[in-house]
């Protein structure tokens, strides 16, 4: 067999094969015998149809198609073998199936041409002293006081309010009931709209500004118990129904009941109920050691995030619809699992119109993971960075450790987790031979909405002193 290669566009090999006589007409007769044991033609037994009234009963064509469908698989599969092509996903077929139908006679040379995606080359054409800014995540003492304020609520205890009105950080227990408030134009005769959803009895509330619509809390502020109250309130705009978002309502409210937390002490007791540990200090200590590492975690990844939207930017690489389709199908399923665990039904989610839609929005975002998979593999190669076996082993140890009542596919672990590994030895590389600038966390969105802000500007002006000139 002759095999002929041709590099085509997105990581395609382009293959001419010719055929060998003998093979073509070997496989003829080959389909010729088994159509004659499986094709039932009345008055004669299977088997024992004479060749020249099988050809006749299902036709020449039939016949060299079913031949042709051998040859071209088995030449595709010895050819691909045979060069030595490293393919990916499914090959193709160039050549027009009804033409190489015309064109095939058993006994004569036969040529094809098909295609088969390969892995792509990755040229880098700058990998190292790629200089970059990322956000700073700087550790903030007050989220320990946070989340110890969280615990000391949790436990709290409600106590019967006397002899005062209410007051932001009480819990009280109401009536109410909204409306939506008339607006100019409206019919003031007309009988108010009720909002769907906002009546309810015995309604328990934490007297926050951030439990309800804004105008809610701070018209309870002050109230009496068994006193009722007409409360103007305002929808927030956007909000979850959008029928509400932006309008102004009307509460009749009627507080009941009005009560005050009392908090339990912070000290060491209070330590051993809420968490392993025997003092208050230590607990502190826990916290600020969790905090400080989550801040540094976060600019480490900033600091990565960063260096790898600008590797990107010197990545060539022409990527097969195979490995493309391939990443989508990944995306589709992880965010298909991600719903499921949320208890919601992926069915009703991905449906067959649904799904195109979702492919073609998500290929953008594949393009740029594949990229970036890609140029990082490629780094490891040129600077023999490779994932130590012992690490390996101690990482799939602890998981194994973790899951100990879930059933593990083991190749599959070894994959996943010597991949991390060495993902992560390459991005330690990369920060090491890069320039990375820290600056004050938000600072760089702020910078991205001003750029974004006066690029409009500068359009708008533009289209203003182009109608002028006209």
């Amino acid at each position: 067999m002759k095999v002929t290669q041709e590099k085509l566009p997105a990581s395609q090999v382009g293959l001419e094969i010719e055929i060998a006589p003998e093979t073509t007409k070997q496989t003829y007769e080959q389909v010729i015998k088994k159509l004659a044991t499986s094709v039932n033609i009345p008055g004669f037994r299977r088997g024992k149809v004479p060749r020249p009234i099988l050809i006749q009963r299902l036709g020449t064509t039939r016949v060299k198609a079913a031949a042709l469908e051998e040859l071209l698989q088995d030449g595709i599969e010895k050819a691909i073998k045979q060069a030595d092509i490293k393919a990916i996903g499914q090959p193709q077929l160039r050549s027009d199936f009804d033409e190489l139908i015309q064109n095939y006679e058993p006994g004569k040379p036969f040529t094809f041409s098909a295609a088969v995606d390969v892995t792509p080359e990755v040229n880098l054409l700058q990998y190292t002293g790629l200089s970059v800014k990322a956000e700073e995540v700087k550790y903030n003492p007050e989220k320990v006081d946070s989340v110890l304020d969280q615990e000391r609520q949790q436990m709290s205890t409600l106590i019967p309010v006397e002899g005062r009105p209410a007051q932001l950080g009480d819990v009280a227990i109401m009536d109410f009931k909204g409306v939506l408030a008339k607006a100019e134009g409206d019919d003031p005769d007309a009988e108010p709209e009720p909002i769907p959803g906002g009546e309810a009895k015995d309604f328990q509330v934490d007297l926050q500004e951030d439990k309800f619509i804004p105008g809610f809390i701070t018209g309870i502020v002050g109230m009496n118990p068994e006193e009722t109250k007409e409360i103007s309130a305002q929808f927030p705009d956007p909000y979850a129904d959008e029928n509400l978002a932006g309008k102004p309502a009307l509460f009749t409210v009627t507080l009941k009941e009005l009560k005050e937390k009392e908090l339990p002490e912070l000290d060491d007791d209070f330590a051993k109920e809420v968490s392993e540990f025997d003092t208050l200090q230590e607990l502190r200590d826990s916290l600020t050691e969790r905090f400080q590492k989550e801040a540094e975690e976060k600019t480490k990844s900033n600091q990565q995030e960063a260096l790898l939207k600008e590797l990107i930017n010197h990545v060539e690489v022409d990527l097969p619809a195979t490995m493309v389709d391939q990443e989508i199908d990944t995306m589709l399923t992880q965010t298909a699992i991600k719903l499921s665990q949320q208890g919601l039904d992926v069915k009703q989610l991905f449906t067959k119109e649904i799904i195109p839609q979702l492919r073609e929005r998500s290929r953008e975002e594949a393009l740029e993971r594949l990229k970036r998979s890609l140029a990082l593999r490629e780094i490891g190669t040129r600077e023999s960075l490779e994932a130590d076996e012992e690490e390996i082993n101690a990482r799939i140890a602890e998981l194994k450790s973790e899951y100990t009542e879930e059933e593990i596919d083991g190749d599959r672990l070894q994959e996943v987790v010597e991949n991390e590994i060495l993902t992560e030895k390459i991005m330690d590389w990369l920060l090491a031979n890069s320039s990375v600038e820290l600056v004050p966390e938000g600072s760089l969105n702020e910078a991205d909405d001003t750029a974004a802000t006066e690029t409009e500007v500068d359009s708008e002006e533009t289209a203003a002193t182009e109608s002028t000139t006209e």
